[in-house]
């Protein structure tokens, strides 16, 4: 099973930030990539919708031959991973904001979350903010309007702009000084959110410990491909595929796009 890829999904693009700090981290790792477009996003659909569509892509990467699966949405780690680590025979890794790092390192103990409302109304989010801000002031905000822009290629537009100013200026004005990034998307937005805060608030996103947490756990269960050879890329679309395409535009591996229905 070594030699068999990792599986990455996610309600669209927004995932590619987490797969290339993996294909990074592990450059002979094969890889498959699912952009559920089509669904995106996933933060305004029931938790229902929710697991049926992580249902959906995980039988489609397991049946791609994926020997463990990278949920690189907030919003499907938070609502769902625990039903899929219970009914698949396969390791999973979740994504979820990191609070615990931005709660520990404040010192003027506020820190502002954007993140999607389904990630933000999870039970999984709420146990992981009581556990780490007692005393803290967390500035939480729904990144409405957001994914769908991005997912059309608009992270340097007017409107991409607008939006984040009405929805960082409040945590400006309570004085945060980090910034929790709570959906694989908005890291795609770091540049254009650093013009409005500049550079003194910390910005924080997941993709780094996922990466970790995945080379441990293919450690773990001897599952690291110890191969030298080039790596593949596999990337699926069920949308228009020139966003996953724009993505990727600077990144010199061997790998192809593809739309597919699922």
């Amino acid at each position: 099973m070594s030699k068999q890829a990792i599986g990455v999904f996610d309600s669209g693009v927004g995932g590619v930030s987490i797969w290339k700090e993996i294909t990074a981290l592990l450059p002979f790792e094969d890889t498959v990539y699912l952009a559920d477009s089509k669904n995106a996003p996933y933060g305004q659909k029931s938790k229902e919708k929710i697991l049926e569509y992580c249902i959906k892509n995980t039988e489609l990467l397991i049946e791609k031959g994926c020997k463990i699966v990278v949920v690189a949405c907030n919003t499907a780690t938070t609502n769902a991973i625990a039903f899929l680590r219970e009914n698949y025979n396969i390791p999973f890794i979740g994504i979820e904001p990191a609070i615990k790092p931005a709660a520990l390192q404040t010192r003027t103990n506020a820190i502002g979350i954007l993140a999607t409302r389904g990630t933000l109304s999870s039970e999984l989010f709420h146990t992981t903010s009581q556990k780490f801000t007692a005393g803290i002031e967390v500035i939480e905000q729904i990144g409405e309007g957001i994914v769908p822009l991005i997912e059309a290629g608009q992270i340097d537009s007017p409107e991409m702009i607008a939006l984040l100013k009405q929805y960082l200026n409040p945590m400006l004005d309570a004085n945060i000084d980090h910034l929790v990034l709570g959906c694989s998307h908005y890291p795609f937005l770091i540049p254009t959110i650093k013009k409005i805060i500049g550079d003194t608030i910390t910005i924080i996103d997941s993709g780094e410990a996922v990466a970790k947490q995945t080379d441990a756990i293919l450690k773990e269960r001897n599952l690291l491909n110890n191969s030298t050879s080039i790596s593949h890329h596999k990337l699926y679309s069920n949308s228009q595929i020139e966003t996953l395409s724009l993505m990727l535009q600077e990144w010199n591996h061997q790998y192809t796009i593809k739309k597919l229905n699922f």
